[in-house]
C-alpha cells in the first residue's frame, strides 16, 4: 500500500544570502503554508523538487522560520562548486524563481524536561541544529558540535548560555569512515568521547555522515553510555560516494537488516 502523497508548497525567491563560504540562504513566500500550521518539530525538513529532463530530482532540507502567517520561509544550502542539482540552483538563484516543496516532515523537538541536551553533526545538519538551539529554554544545558571544513565556515548560532558551542575544524568535511586509512578515529566521534559528561538525563540529535553517525557516535551513546533510544535523535543525511537516491536505498536495506529476526 502506497503513502498518501505529501502537500506540496510552490516556493517564491525573495533573497537570497552567503551566510558561509559553503552556504547560502535562500529565503522564500509562499501564498499557502498551511502545511506548516501543525509542524512543531525542529528538524522539519522539505523535499525540494528540480525538474529535470528525465524527470523530477528531490532533495531534502531543513525548512526554518517558517511562518504561516507570513507566508515566509528560509533554507540554507550547502554549495559545493556545479556538484548536485541544489546547490548550483542555489547559487545561481534569483528573486522571483520558483520551487516545489513537499513535506513538511520531521521527528525531533528538544525535550525541555531532559536534563541537559547534545547536538552535534557537520554543515549538513547546521540548519536543524540551529533551529534546535533556537527552541531550547533559556536555562537549558549541553554542548553543541559542528564540524566544519576550515576556519571561516564558524556561523553566528542563537542559543542560551549554558550550552557550549564548539566548532570543530577538521581541514575537510567527515566524508568517510569512521576511522581513517591509517586508523584513526574521526574527529567528531573523538570529540563526542572527549566530552565531559553531565549528569542527568540528555537528549541528543545527531546528524551528518551516516558511517560516522550510525557507525561511530550511535554504538557510543546507546551502547556505551546507555541512553536510551527514546532519547536519541540520530541519523545520516548523506553518505560518502553516494547519491541521495543511493543513500535511501541504503537506509532502507540498513533498516531492513536491523528488523530483522537475529
Amino acid at each position: 500500500m502506497s503513502r498518501p502523497a505529501k502537500p506540496e508548497t510552490l516556493l517564491v525567491v525573495t533573497a537570497t544570502e552567503r551566510i558561509g563560504p559553503t552556504m547560502i540562504r535562500v529565503s522564500f513566500r509562499s501564498e499557502d503554508l498551511s502545511a506548516f500550521s501543525s509542524s512543531v518539530f525542529t528538524d522539519r525538513y522539505v523535499k525540494l523538487v528540480f525538474d529535470q529532463e528525465d524527470g523530477p530530482v528531490l532533495r531534502t532540507y531543513t525548512a526554518l522560520n517558517p511562518s504561516v502567517e507570513d507566508g515566509t520561509l528560509d533554507i540554507d544550502f550547502v554549495v559545493h562548486g556545479t556538484e548536485g542539482y541544489a546547490g548550483p540552483w542555489a547559487a545561481s538563484a534569483e528573486p522571483g524563481d520558483t520551487l516545489a516543496a513537499r513535506g513538511p516532515g520531521g521527528a525531533y523537538a528538544p525535550d525541555p524536561t531532559a536534563d541537559w541536551h547534545l547536538f552535534a553533526g557537520d554543515e549538513t545538519a547546521l540548519p536543524a541544529i540551529r533551529a534546535g538551539l533556537a527552541a531550547l529554554p533559556a536555562d537549558a544545558r549541553g554542548y553543541a558540535i559542528i564540524d566544519v571544513p576550515d576556519i571561516g565556515h564558524e556561523q553566528s548560532l542563537d542559543h542560551p548560555a549554558g550550552v557550549e558551542v564548539t566548532w570543530l575544524v577538521t581541514g575537510g568535511h567527515t566524508h568517510h569512515a569512521v576511522e581513517d586509512a591509517e586508523g584513526h578515529e574521526q574527529p567528531l566521534v573523538t570529540a563526542i568521547r572527549e566530552l565531559p559528561w553531565l549528569d542527568g538525563r540528555v537528549h541528543a540529535f545527531v546528524h551528518g555522515e551516516a558511517a560516522v553517525t550510525m557507525h561511530g557516535i550511535r554504538p557510543y551513546l546507546l551502547k556505551e553510555r546507555g541512553v536510551p533510544k527514546a532519547d536519541v535523535s540520530i541519523s545520516g543525511y548523506w553518505r560518502r560516494g553516494r547519491t541521495e537516491e543511493t543513500f535511501r536505498e541504503w537506509k532502507r536495506e540498513l533498516a531492513e537488516a536491523e528488523a530483522a529476526p537475529a
